[in-house]
């Protein structure tokens, strides 16, 4: 599905942003600042820096710096894909409609060109034009949000350990809540923070993006099985012949459905303090999870 319209101009920033940050094609070692640029402008809708200018749009008009903080996360982002899609994880060929990035540039730059875009990132957070005290919570939380006790690696060991097993409701919702939904939700907190929250509304991101994060994963599973290849632009049906821990695996279509209609309603609930402020917010968490219809 597209982006709706009313975050073009957001997106256009986020990728001149991007331009700006990573090193030209030219730039020596040129090989690996090539493979980089071939994932990050592979075409993805930027969804983690949306959500992380939207929640800053809550709390300041002009949330410049949530555009380099956000787009940071999209670095995050673009290393775990092309780290998920090697040979040794998933195994995949096909990554926004393209190549994935060792098919073009091989193992051992794809393997490189994701270590290079983790360190750009934190590197760009350290830099950010924001509050000394605040800019020291974002790299802290970033930083456990990608990690290994329930952040993003912590989910995809999980998820690796998880194949070809019988998976529980306790150990697929962990899957999900660390693969996915850690770096969402930590895109949504930081935008707040960047944005001037107090620890109170700090508080109701987090649920919110915890939720949202994870009904995104949900539909991420529904759709694997639905869709077709060339409307992904990954794979189609990778999770079935891989013996994933998925929902659909585990629960059913139509339970699936219901779970991430749930999850949706209760991450809308926590906005709803923040009123009209929050509509931008509101709307692309609907757009996650309206992917499925």
């Amino acid at each position: 599905m597209k982006l709706p319209e009313q975050f073009e101009k957001d997106h256009a920033t986020v990728e001149a942003a991007l331009q700006q940050i990573l090193p030209p094609e030219s730039t020596t070692p040129s090989s690996i600042h090539k493979a980089m640029r071939y994932s990050v402008f592979a075409g993805g809708k930027r969804v983690r820096p949306l959500l992380c200018i939207a929640a800053a749009r809550i709390f300041s008009t002009k949330p410049v710096a949530a555009v380099h903080v956000g787009c940071a996360m999209e670095l995050i982002h673009t290393y775990s894909l092309i780290h998920d899609d090697l040979p040794a994880l998933d195994n995949d060929d096909l990554r926004r409609g393209k190549p994935t990035n060792h098919k073009v540039f091989g193992e051992a730059m794809a393997i490189l060109a994701g270590d290079a875009l983790l360190t750009l990132a934190f590197q760009v957070l350290a830099m950010s034009a924001v509050e000394p005290q605040r800019r020291i919570t974002l790299l802290a939380m970033i930083a456990e949000a990608s990690g290994t006790n329930r952040g993003m690696i912590g989910g995809q060991v999980a998820d690796i350990e998880a194949e070809g097993k019988d998976c529980d409701h306790a150990t697929l919702e962990y899957i999900h809540r660390s693969k996915t939904a850690a770096l969402i939700r930590a895109s949504i907190v930081a935008g707040g923070i960047v944005g001037g929250a107090e620890r109170s509304d700090v508080t109701r991101l987090l649920t919110f993006g915890e939720n949202i994060g994870w009904a995104f994963q949900v539909v991420d599973d529904i759709l694997d099985v639905e869709e077709s290849s060339a409307t992904l632009g990954k794979t189609a049906g990778k999770d079935q012949k891989q013996k994933k821990a998925t929902y659909p695996a585990l629960h059913g279509m139509e339970v699936s459905k219901d779970i991430a209609t749930e999850l949706e309603t209760k991450a809308l609930k926590e906005l709803d303090a923040f009123g009209e402020r929050a509509e931008s917010l509101r709307t692309l968490a609907k757009f996650l999870v309206a992917r499925r219809a």
